[in-house]
């Protein structure tokens, strides 16, 4: 699956493609910062840009009431769908944010600064989308893209050819592909532990990578690392028999200082889901949709930092790059 360079500090408003539309499994991350003097701003997951597009995802945090309010709605066919709302909203004025759409099946995951924040039930088929705009009281520092990892890329319903992106003076346009029934995406049901896979582009701010399995009934110990030519920038080491999850870096051929607080997280014989977001001065690392580590980097050359593994006692489903 072809990988698609982020967009690094966009002009507000912005809209631009999403290459391959969206499928099980995607993550869309923006990151950016709420203006202090913001009414409201909004972030479109889109069926095309020209004209008047169906919307298939309207995140739309308002800072105009008694309260701050996240709205998502869905336009279809130049009308609004009924409003979902949620108190309050997690981002504030004035500060940081990052933002991640996860793409499932049934809904979109939103996950606000490493929590989860909520869920909208899909109301269009989601492999129509194929744009993303940004509008309001908001900067953006970068829009950022991962796939699954499999083998082989999955099914791109929605698209009887390839999507034809193009840049003019008026802005972003692109031709809206024909749509079809969506077929249903099996992910790849497991991977061979030791697994390694190579990250395309490196790591950078925004860059997120989901890791999901189940932990062997009589595990000792795994890992995960993010790995350069050289060394090890995050050696992320759950060890159960001493109820510890130890981070480390091995740079210049030595292990440094190992950071071992934030209790275990993790059970022999139990599934999984670790997330690991990288941010500008840290990795933040969520368990089960909780964020329960954060780890200041050791190595800045992030786009060195493009092979991933996981070792030891597990078994894994799911490897999202």
């Amino acid at each position: 699956m072809a990988f698609q360079q982020p967009f690094f500090n966009p002009r507000v408003p912005f809209t631009g493609c999403i290459q391959g539309a969206l499928h099980e499994g995607k993550t869309i991350t923006v990151t950016g910062r709420v203006l202090p003097g913001a009414q409201r701003f909004h972030v479109n997951l889109q069926c095309g840009s020209r004209g008047n597009p169906d919307i298939a995802l309207h995140f739309n945090p308002r800072y105009d009431g008694f309260l701050d309010v996240v709205i998502c709605n869905t336009m279809q066919h130049s009308k609004w769908g009924s409003e979902e709302r949620e108190y309050p909203a997690p981002m504030t004025r004035g500060a940081n944010f990052t933002l991640m759409f996860l793409v499932n099946r049934d809904s979109y995951s939103m996950i606000v600064n490493g929590a989860h924040f909520m869920e909208y039930l899909h109301r269009l088929s989601f492999s129509r989308v194929d744009t993303i705009s940004v509008d309001g009281g908001v900067e953006v520092q970068s829009i950022a893209f991962s796939n699954p990892a499999v083998t082989s890329p999955p099914p791109q319903p929605g698209y009887l050819g390839q999507t034809h992106c193009a840049f003019s003076a008026a802005g972003f346009i692109q031709a809206p592909p024909p749509y079809t029934a969506q077929p249903p995406y099996t992910p790849q049901p497991s991977f061979v532990v030791p697994y390694k896979n190579i990250m395309a582009g490196g790591l950078y701010p925004g860059r997120n990578i989901t890791i999901q399995g189940v932990v062997n009934h009589n595990a000792d110990k795994f890992c995960v690392n993010l790995r350069f030519n050289s060394g090890v920038a995050l050696h992320f080491n759950p060890r159960f028999n001493e109820n510890v999850v130890v981070r480390n870096s091995l740079l210049k051929e030595q292990w440094g200082p190992e950071e071992r607080t934030g209790g275990m997280p993790f059970y022999r014989g139990q599934p999984f889901t670790v997330t690991i977001m990288c941010d500008t001065q840290c990795y933040r690392v969520l368990v089960n949709g909780a964020q329960m580590f954060s780890y200041n980097h050791r190595h800045f050359l992030f786009q060195q930092i493009d092979i991933l593994e996981v070792e030891g006692d597990v078994s894994l489903s799911t490897v999202l790059v």
